[in-house]
């Protein structure tokens, strides 16, 4: 009986590993929850099927008597089966508790790293207004500071958008201004008026673009806020 019992908390614990390396994103915790109910139901179906059986049987006095010892380790094996479902419920219940705390502290703190990188910006930058010097001094110190932030941004995979001399896609530009040229065959990015910034390949913002129309009647930037 110690040794069933001990490879009921082995399987227990195996099942728990299983879903720690499912993971939270690849886990259907719904489903998970109800299916481990379900098992605690069935589980308790059979055991008030089996003593509903048994008590027909003695007041039917009908059927030959079940061996005690049959009996017993049946029961036992039940109750220990609906046991084993009850812990595992529990042990699910708490490893979810668990793995959405540990999502939370992700979302609140992700920003540590890039924040703590963008630190130093700041201190030029304060350093920078702090200093005397002519005004080209300054225009050099600043000049520096968008280098160490342009950096900084390639460190973290941020590309600006490709803009002038570009055909005009609205997926990542944005038309502010147009004007028809003569030498334009399709709409083309004239000049960038803000920079627009790509993460991987995912948009933060559109360029802002004044934009270059063929003559005659060329489709409209779809964009186009003028």
């Amino acid at each position: 009986m110690e040794s069933r019992m001990t490879d009921d908390g082995q399987k227990r614990q195996d099942h728990l590993d299983d879903l720690e390396g499912l993971g939270v994103e690849e886990t259907d915790q719904g489903a998970l929850d109800a299916a481990m109910r379900e098992a605690v139901a069935a589980v308790e179906a059979v055991e008030s099927r089996k003593k509903n059986g048994g008590e027909a049987s003695d007041s039917a006095a009908q059927a030959p008597a079940e061996n005690p010892a049959e009996a017993e380790q049946l029961h036992e094996e039940i109750a220990s089966l609906r046991d084993m479902s009850l812990r595992t419920l529990a042990d699910f219940d708490n490893f979810r508790k668990r793995s959405e705390k540990e999502k939370e502290e992700t979302r609140r703190y992700a920003l540590v790293e890039p924040m703590r990188e963008f630190l130093p910006v700041i201190d030029n930058l304060e350093r920078a207004l702090a200093a005397g010097g002519s005004a080209n001094d300054l225009k050099v110190g600043v000049e520096l500071i968008l280098r160490q932030m342009l950096d900084l941004l390639q460190r973290f995979q941020i590309q600006p958008v490709a803009a002038e001399g570009e055909r005009f896609d609205p997926t990542v530009h944005q038309a502010v201004l147009q004007e028809e040229d003569p030498e334009a065959s399709e709409p083309t990015v004239q000049v960038e008026l803000q920079k627009g910034y790509i993460l991987h390949d995912r948009l933060l913002r559109p360029a802002m673009v004044k934009v270059a129309m063929p003559p005659g009647g060329g489709s409209k930037p779809s964009s186009d806020e003028g």
